[in-house]
C-alpha cells in the first residue's frame, strides 16, 4: 500500500520524515521527490500551438485609439493637421500601452515565481494497514497539500 502527500518543502516537511521513521517506517520505504521550478521567462508572443492568455495589445489598443482621438481632436489647431497627429497619436499610444503592458507583464511574472516554494512529493510504502492511519495523520500534522492512499498490487 502507497501513501503519497504533496508538501511545499520546509521544516516541517523534514520533522513529518523524521517523526514516520520513529514510527518503525524504514527509512528505504520512504522516498521523498522535490519537483523542480519552472526557469524559463513566459513567452511574450502567442503561436497557433501556445496561447496563455495573456494579450500584449489590449492596452496598446486603448491607448492607440485614445491618443488617436486627442491627436484628430487637438489636430484642427496644430500645423499638420488632424489626419497627421491622429496617425501620430496612434503610433505613440500603441507603443506607449504595448511597453506598459510588457513591464508589467514581467513584474508579474517575477513576483509570482519568487514566492513560490519548491513543492515535494512524498511516497511511502507499507504491508500493515494498522499503520496507514496513523502515518496519515502525521502527515496531516505537518501541513501536507494534499494526500491520497493507493492500494497497488503486489510484485
Amino acid at each position: 500500500m502507497y501513501i503519497i502527500a504533496s508538501f511545499d518543502y520546509s521544516p516541517s516537511l523534514e520533522i513529518a520524515l523524521t517523526e514516520l521513521m520513529e514510527n518503525e517506517i524504514p527509512q528505504n520505504n520512504i522516498l521523498a521527490l522535490p519537483l523542480d521550478k519552472m526557469t524559463e521567462s513566459p513567452r511574450l508572443f502567442d503561436s497557433i500551438h501556445y496561447a496563455d492568455g495573456t494579450s500584449l495589445v489590449d492596452l496598446a489598443g486603448i491607448l492607440g485609439c485614445i491618443f488617436m482621438l486627442l491627436g484628430s481632436i487637438y489636430g484642427f489647431v496644430l500645423e499638420w493637421g488632424p489626419i497627421i497627429w491622429a496617425l501620430i497619436g496612434l503610433v505613440v499610444g500603441f507603443i506607449t500601452g504595448f511597453f506598459i503592458k510588457w513591464i508589467y507583464i514581467k513584474a508579474k511574472y517575477k513576483r509570482s515565481f519568487s514566492k513560490s516554494k519548491t513543492e515535494v512529493f512524498v511516497i511511502i510504502y507499507t504491508r500493515e494497514d494498522n499503520k496507514v492511519h496513523k502515518i496519515k495523520e502525521i502527515l496531516w500534522q505537518h501541513n501536507a497539500l494534499g494526500l491520497t492512499v493507493y492500494q497497488g498490487h503486489n510484485t
